[in-house]
């Protein structure tokens, strides 16, 4: 059996008691449990079986006007078995490690598989195409914050950010931890374990008063190691900037203009992209991209990827959740589509080989998933990706969205600065942007200033001729 195993050191605090359950000391533990597990299904009557074992725990502290609201530490571990027999496939999850409960989960799950219509699509792995060796991209960070750490950190974001002239309310700041141990078993030789960690802090203030006008906005930051985090004080002072030019925003007249988004809302346009070239979507065909892989769906130049090996990557895994290698993938090159996001199922439907971008939780069977995407940068500033509208849209802000996935009609609420003249000028609410992916993506074009933030990252990005909706 092929078992790739982290040192000891990397479980520290990850194995929380199941419900009802003895508590899981140890990987060997773990592993133990689900070869045991396996067997079971296998004794039961399934061909085949995996097993999936999630342990978890998190720290959350909210923090609002100088009180303490929330503090709570959640830990928990949840167990998800798959068993197939021929092509037919059935999932039964439980947070019950006890050896009774086990019993019953690998009863119940081949009972399921007797009953269930056949997927000719369904299986498992090929040992030979199973991960070899873990890569080390450091996700894990193995210093867990206290809670008086979060608290302060909370605290001086908050804080920093109403000592700012003109803020006169909060919503509060949030700082987070969590760590995340995954253990998969099955019965083709497979058996991984990694963990990874996520902290963040984030921050919404309110600018301005009843009487002429007031208006919120935020600030956050994410990282794998809580050392990545940006300073709270950063943090509270750049939402309270944020909140205080939304002051005095305008209803403008529906037109038809360029409208520019900033990077975490541009982040949103990769997003839809995704979704787009998603397996299930492609093999059901309820994407406007069905028949576009290796057609020019953006334009040249634009090139978008996929990295689920980034360093410290807030998405980065080591192996999909079937066990098979990541790596590195360009999914637009030169505007050209040159992948689906593809897991063995919907690999099989399309006739292709799976992309290793399974991901599976306890409850359900793989779907495919993104990684570390991004939209790769220009080689313009922002600034002179602006420089020439004489009218047009700055978005800072996106609500409301809507996508119909099989046509691309696009529709969101949106608010942000107006321009004129090449520069911004004014606040806006209450607008609406709307057009059709196909096109926007078409016609769009990058700014210089990637910053990977959010797992999914854009630069600045410009879309023409979208229509504004106003007054």
């Amino acid at each position: 059996m092929l078992c790739l195993l982290p040192d000891e050191a990397s479980l520290q605090g990850f194995h929380g008691s199941c419900i009802k359950a003895k508590r899981v000391t140890s990987m060997n533990d773990n592993l133990n449990l689900l070869n045991d597990l396996v067997t079971r299904a296998k004794n039961k009557g399934a061909d085949e079986a995996d097993v999936l074992l999630v342990n978890a725990v998190s720290l959350t502290v909210s923090w609002r006007l100088g009180t303490l609201e929330r503090l709570e530490r959640a830990e928990g571990s949840d167990i998800g078995l798959r068993v197939l027999i021929g092509h037919r496939q059935a999932m039964v999850a439980s947070s019950d490690c006890t050896s009774p409960s086990l019993d019953d989960l690998a009863e119940r799950a081949v009972a399921m598989a007797r009953t269930v219509p056949e997927d000719s699509f369904c299986g498992l792995a090929e040992p030979a195409f199973l991960v070899r060796e873990l890569p080390d991209i450091d996700i894990l960070d193995t210093v867990e914050p206290s809670a008086e750490v979060l608290m302060t950190m909370a605290r001086t974001a908050e804080e920093s950010g109403r000592a700012v002239p003109g803020i006169t309310n909060s919503q509060g700041a949030t700082a987070a931890w969590s760590r995340r141990a995954m253990t998969l078993v099955g019965s083709n030789t497979l058996a991984i374990h990694y963990a990874g960690s996520h902290a963040s802090l984030s921050v919404a203030l309110l600018a301005g008063d009843e009487a002429k006008g007031m208006e919120r906005d935020y600030d956050y930051t994410y990282a794998v190691h809580s050392t990545g985090l940006r300073a709270a004080e950063e943090v509270g002072r750049g939402a309270a900037a944020r909140a205080l030019k939304r002051l005095g925003a305008r209803k403008v007249e529906t037109q038809v203009v360029p409208v520019v988004y900033e990077p975490r809302e541009a982040s949103s346009l990769v997003s839809h992209f995704l979704s787009a070239i998603n397996g299930v979507s492609v093999t059901c065909g309820t994407t406007f991209l069905k028949d576009s892989l290796h057609q020019p769906v953006f334009a040249s130049g634009v090139t978008i990827v996929d990295d689920p090996l980034r360093q410290r990557g807030l998405r980065s895994k080591p192996c999909d959740d079937e066990g098979l290698p990541t790596q590195r993938r360009v999914l637009v090159a030169d505007g050209i589509l040159q992948s689906w996001l593809l897991d063995l199922r919907s690999a099989r439907q399309l006739g292709l080989k799976s992309t290793g971008h399974a991901s599976r939780n306890t409850s359900g069977p793989p779907v495919p998933a993104p990684t570390n995407a991004y939209l790769c940068p220009g080689s313009l500033e922002p600034a002179a990706l602006i420089s020439d509208i004489q009218q047009g849209l700055y978005v800072t802000e996106l609500f409301g969205i809507g996508v119909n996935g099989v046509t691309g009609d696009y529709s969101c609420g949106a608010a942000g600065f107006w321009i004129e003249e090449g520069k911004i000028s004014y606040p806006v609410h209450e607008v609406t942007v709307a057009g059709n992916l196909k096109k926007m993506f078409r016609t769009l074009s990058i700014a210089n200033d990637l910053d990977f933030r959010d797992g999914i990252d854009s630069p600045t990005v410009r879309i023409e001729g979208m229509t504004v909706a106003g007054r």
